[in-house]
């Protein structure tokens, strides 16, 4: 069964929410003949060892599949990679493909939508030494989007998360909203913190510094784990010039007590 837990919303009025979906089913093995999926079919965070440190995986390989126009912004993708480097220890290095496919027509996309889209188009899994992540760039929005509260990407399973490029592109439209290219960064950065297990969702928290009103994020100001930042003068700021949001210590000393950077 598919547990909604953390999702990435975005309230327009008041503030920017940063939270995401968690969704998983460790025993669905569709299957690519041949290919034991298993490892990558597992909880959010249960990798994060794993995408942390070099000790049984010394390269990472990110497949991200996007819907024909939804391509992600090549400064989004250079921030994103800049973002893994300075978290990981891959000494063979990270390499990110991107794949074209056409539309599904499913949105707006139910999570479950979205597990079966992966099921037809992911073509990597873990090998070897490499540790494969899996990243959807939807053409559509969430179901779960309210009148002021949008779903701008979810990440589900260990090693999968998908980006809502429809709603990022309506927001990145509005007068005076951040560059379309500095909103992905920010929304990949912050997906990718919670496949770290970030906060505390299969990383150990080294310090008190979970939200308690808000599962899996970081109470801490002006931090990319946090679920709620007010929108005059919290993201908005930090996004204005290209200054997408950062870990803050907390959450980094985390991620370093895990096997990371």
């Amino acid at each position: 069964m598919f547990k909604y837990k953390y999702r990435l919303l975005l309230l327009l009025i008041t503030m920017f929410s940063f939270s995401c979906s968690s969704d998983s089913d460790e025993n669905d093995d569709d299957g690519i003949a041949g290919i034991d999926k298993t490892a990558n079919l597992q909880g959010l965070g249960d990798s994060a060892p794993h995408l942390l440190s070099d000790a049984e995986f010394t390269s990472m390989n990110i497949e991200i599949v996007y819907v024909n126009g939804f391509a992600p912004n090549e400064a989004a993708l250079a921030n994103f990679k800049k973002f893994l480097e300075e978290r990981t220890f891959k000494p063979n290095g990270i390499n990110i493909s991107l794949r074209a496919v056409s539309s599904s027509g499913k949105a707006p996309f139910s999570i479950e939508e979205i597990v079966e889209i992966e099921k037809e188009t992911r073509t990597l899994y873990n090998e070897g030494d490499e540790i494969a992540v899996y990243i959807y760039f939807a053409d559509g929005k969430s179901e779960k989007d309210e009148e002021n509260k949008f779903t701008l990407g979810s990440a589900f399973r260990n090693t999968s998360m998908v980006i809502f490029g429809g709603t990022i592109e309506d927001f990145a439209s509005r007068p005076n909203a951040p560059t379309e290219s500095d909103i992905e960064a920010a929304v990949l950065n912050h997906e990718f913190g919670h496949l770290f297990g970030l906060v505390d969702i299969g990383t150990e928290p080294q310090s008190d510094h979970k939200d308690d009103d808000n599962e899996g994020h970081c109470n801490v100001p002006d931090c990319l784990m946090r679920a709620s930042i007010e929108f005059g003068s919290g993201i908005i700021d930090e996004i204005e010039g290209g200054r997408v949001p950062q870990l803050g210590m907390h959450c980094i000393r985390d991620l370093q007590a895990a096997g990371g950077r």
